[in-house]
């Protein structure tokens, strides 16, 4: 016979879904350095709301081995909202460096003297109140609402779809199905234990309910699992087909000068990887340039490397050749002239610190050295 689909879940003998996942999760909920596990909330404890917005800032469009470095750096030197606020941009964009998406970091710096400021150190409790902090949207709102304030917010993020998508299989194709996701997961969300229901709901979709040979037989929800039962699990939620990014070209020019010391400018505040360092170099642009040297920042005895950087953003993907060269005397130049041993005290993005490898390979261990 027939597994039962969601229609019949109020007969279910296991429970409500709700429940039977929560069950789930207070046996085996991931230990992450942000969170209160199940046992320590049931003996009281409660999430610390500026934990729980940091630990969603960074998480968004990143990975979980990722952000826990991150997370705790940042816990460490800036223990309350309010040290955040205090923190000089620069420092905290140099904290961030290699996480990527760095408009997240100038957004987090304003959103914390925001709220040291503004509105006394006090996070907003509500939906609605969270979405006016600057780089707070529906996800984010939602899940701290939950996690922190145990508000019944629809929390939703990849690993979520991908879930709720298969429970109801939801065939139509993303992004258009978000919207009926979304009502399908607020049917979910208990009164109770909101906030343990949301982090439950990706721990599920992150170990048993992942895009690839889902492990059903262990899934709490395997019995009422519309998917499941059609045997389409596995093409759930459809994805409309990837577009090929665009190659953008450019040059890098690593410039030292003898001493110790090596030429860095920092970015516009705005736009891609605004306010952080970089190496000083030309435009990116779909067209291969001839001749970059026109563009270098200073006349100097200019060598080329073999091979180049290649890098992948959201929208594109980049490839940088490398020139280095060495002076005696610094010449008039834009930038800052910066201690090579000291990068890591520098806002150096992932591309840039990738340029470093290149130019320097003695430079860049520093960077494995921090983490």
């Amino acid at each position: 016979m027939a597994r039962a689909g969601l229609a019949s879940v109020g007969q279910d003998p296991g429970g409500s879904p709700a429940g039977r996942l929560l069950d789930w999760y207070d046996r085996h909920a991931r230990d992450l350095p942000w969170r209160v596990s199940p046992l320590a909330r049931a003996r009281g404890r409660r999430p610390d709301p500026y934990g729980v917005w940091l630990s969603e800032i960074m998480l968004q469009q990143t990975t979980v081995k990722t952000v826990g470095p991150y997370f705790e750096d940042f816990l460490a030197r800036w223990p309350r909202v309010k040290d955040l606020a205090a923190a000089d941009t620069a420092e905290v964009m140099s904290a961030w460096a290699g996480l990527g998406y760095y408009s997240r970091a100038r957004n987090l710096h304003a959103c914390a003297r925001m709220v040291a400021g503004e509105l006394g150190g006090i996070f907003p409790q509500t939906e609605e109140g969270l979405l006016a902090l600057p780089g707070v949207g529906p996800y984010t709102a939602a899940a701290i609402a939950a996690i922190a304030f145990d508000e019944p917010a629809a929390v939703m993020d990849g690993n979520v779809e991908r879930v709720i998508s298969r429970l109801f299989a939801i065939t139509t194709p993303l992004p258009a199905a978000k919207a009926e996701i979304r009502d399908r997961l607020r049917t979910l969300v208990p009164d109770t234990r909101p906030g343990d229901f949301a982090q439950a709901t990706m721990d599920l979709g992150a170990t048993l309910c992942s895009p690839k040979k889902p492990a059903c037989s262990l899934c709490p929800w395997t019995d009422i699992c519309a998917a499941a039962a059609q045997g389409i699990a596995e093409t759930l939620p459809v994805k409309p087909p990837k577009k090929e990014k665009p190659t953008r070209h450019g040059a890098a020019f690593w410039l030292t000068d003898g001493k110790g010391h090596v030429l860095l400018r920092t970015r516009p505040p705005k736009g891609l990887l605004g306010g952080m360092d970089e190496v000083p170099g030309t435009e990116w642009r779909e067209q291969k340039a001839v001749d970059h040297l026109p563009h270098a920042p200073a006349e100097a005895p200019w060598e080329v490397l073999p091979g180049t950087v290649r890098h992948v953003f959201t929208h594109f993907a980049l490839e940088l050749v490398v020139y280095r060269a060495e002076v005696a005397d610094r010449p008039q130049a834009e930038g800052e002239w910066v201690p090579v041993d000291s990068l890591t005290a520098r806002a150096l993005p992932t591309v840039m610190r990738k340029v470093v490898a290149h130019a320097d390979p003695d430079a860049a261990k520093q960077f494995r050295r921090r983490k």
